[in-house]
């Protein structure tokens, strides 16, 4: 299992990419897929037709996002950490990844950089 740790910069209000990540509508209109994101602590959610999904663990709101993310059979959680700050250029974004399968670590880094953060980051252009 392995951890990541990333940092991004988007040209947004904090309240705008919280909205953007927690909105089923919006998770929608930038990731082009269907996803179901109540937002409520316990609650299963999926993005991208389900290829993503797991249990919302805890929300703040424009400030932080924990969700717990579903690999098969893996005993230990996945968590993800997802906090927003205000920054000079909209807003500065801390991720943290955890206990995520060896195999499947290359696949997720790069859909952070790419699918997730960088559809995200289009939004807001």
């Amino acid at each position: 299992m392995k951890d990541l740790k990333r940092y991004y910069i988007l040209t947004a209000d904090p309240k705008d990419v919280y909205n953007a990540l927690t909105n089923e509508n919006m998770l929608e209109i930038w990731t082009g897929e269907t996803a179901v994101m109540p937002l409520e602590p316990n609650a299963e959610f999926s993005l991208w037709g389900g290829s993503i999904s797991g249990v919302n663990v805890e929300f703040e709101q424009d400030k932080k996002i924990v969700q717990k993310w579903f690999f098969g059979e893996e005993e230990e959680d996945s968590l993800v950490t997802i906090k927003l700050h205000p920054h000079k250029k909209g807003t500065s974004i801390e991720l943290r990844h955890t206990n995520i399968p060896d195999e499947a670590f290359d696949n997720i880094s790069e859909g952070w950089d790419e699918d997730y953060f960088g559809a995200l980051n289009e939004l807001f252009i």
